[in-house]
């Protein structure tokens, strides 16, 4: 079976992306290379551009990057993946901290004390 015709009803492809587990094999060249358009697109404003090249070649500073970038506009579920994948555990564990007060906050709301 065609896997890329069940996302694709118009018959044409229009660039749906499949995930598929696979991981991508790349050379220390081409790793290299990749980052650097990584790096050019992050700081162009392409933060979602540099996350996917970021993502594909493991480059943990790019990541951790881009985990701050998300921790300064409040996404702190994207920062902490970001952190997680990097891995850069001393910046997830303190959004997880920031996580939990928020949770027992909610929590003893809901309780009215």
């Amino acid at each position: 079976m065609d896997v890329s015709k069940i996302f694709d009803k118009s018959g044409t492809n229009q660039g749906t992306f499949i995930k598929t587990g696979e991981k991508i094999a790349l050379n220390s060249t081409q790793k290299v290379a990749l980052n650097r358009k990584g790096n050019i697109l992050y700081n162009s404003g392409d933060i979602e551009g540099a996350k996917r090249i970021f993502l594909t070649t493991g480059y943990s500073d790019g990541l951790v990057r881009i985990g701050d970038y998300y921790k300064t506009k409040g996404k702190l579920l994207d920062a902490l993946r970001m952190y997680w994948i990097a891995p850069d555990h001393n910046r997830a564990d303190s959004i997880v901290v920031q996580l939990s007060e928020l949770i027992k906050e909610l929590i003893y709301e809901g309780d009215g004390k």
